[in-house]
């Protein structure tokens, strides 16, 4: 089904239908039940603990943690959080989704099989409708760029086209990641077609650590892929030879969502994780000369996938 895929440009979409899954949280190691539900015209997208009656907004001002995954939280409330938003919302923002609310019965969004492919699918079971109201995104008017004290860096820039592009390169020397780098016009179609199924991985040397450290109860080959100096641990092996930069993508798509409007404009990063990504649009909304609103969708103003560049090492 592509209901939501095949509707007209112009007005705003919602989900057309609630729909729920379960499973378990990456960190919490708990059971999760999420659904995803239609919202008002301008709601945007929202996080809605069930299990505490609050809702939290997807923006980026609402980040309180980038170290393992995005959460967002509510201020001056340590419990109002939800972890690992980033799957779930790089999904809504390629299905073209305007307006939803994500219920959570937990601290963290279900980690599913590690990618946003799922939740790909649960959108598209749901499908969208159109409600009242027009269709905005952010282009780009000029580069912002953030970097850190290793040298990672990450910056949006202008485009010509009315579109998003993006281009990362990431390095861990040693591992059978090694160097990979992805250029690639995210839209709809792009998405679905080549970074929806990358899933999540971690080092094995770093399992134990986060497990010490009351983290990764939920971890498995069954949601993570894990790397072990040049060997994948996983009896599958990979999905794509460069699925660990199509991940990275995915995650940046997920957390460039949170400046509350697609993004028209050009991405390039290197090393870039949840923390730089959340700083560049902290840095690209603080700075009002670098953005305007314009009429329509980014992401879905190219219908046929478009691979930029592409190296593995």
């Amino acid at each position: 089904m592509d209901g939501f895929a095949q509707l007209p440009g112009g007005r705003r979409r919602r989900l057309a239908q609630g729909i729920s899954c379960r499973g378990v949280g990456l960190h919490s190691g708990l059971t999760l039940t999420l659904s995803l539900l239609p919202a008002p015209s301008g709601a945007g997208i929202s996080f809605r603990r069930t299990d505490l009656g609050l809702t939290i907004p997807a923006r980026a001002d609402h980040v309180v943690d980038t170290r393992l995954c995005t959460a967002i939280g509510l201020p001056g409330e340590p419990q109002a959080r939800v972890g690992t938003i980033e799957h779930v919302m790089a999904a809504l923002a390629a299905a073209g989704i305007d307006d939803a609310l994500v219920e959570v019965d937990g601290p963290e969004v279900p980690i599913l099989d590690g990618s946003a492919e799922p939740f790909i699918f649960l959108i598209n079971c749901a499908g969208a409708a159109e409600q009242y109201g027009q269709r905005q995104s952010l282009q780009v008017l000029k580069t912002v760029r953030v970097e850190d004290e290793t040298g990672a860096w990450a910056e949006l820039s202008p485009l010509d086209d009315f579109a998003f592009d993006a281009e990362l390169e990431i390095a861990f020397p040693g591992t059978a990641i090694g160097t990979q780098s992805l250029g690639l016009r995210v839209s709809t179609a792009s998405f679905r077609a080549e970074l929806a199924n990358a899933r999540t991985f971690t080092l094995a040397e770093d399992v134990a650590r986060l497990r010490a450290a009351g983290l990764a109860r939920g971890g498995s080959l069954a949601n993570a892929v894990v790397v072990d100096g040049p060997l994948v641990v996983n009896p599958g092996g990979l999905r794509r030879p460069d699925e660990f930069v199509r991940h990275k993508l995915l995650d940046v798509v997920g957390d460039l969502a949170l400046a509350g409007h697609p993004i028209a404009g050009r991405f390039r990063g290197a090393r870039s994780g949840h923390a730089l990504n959340n700083r560049l649009v902290r840095a690209l909304l603080a700075d009002p000369a670098a953005t305007r609103l314009v009429t329509g969708h980014a992401l879905e103003a190219v219908e046929a996938p478009a691979l930029l560049a592409a190296t593995a090492a």
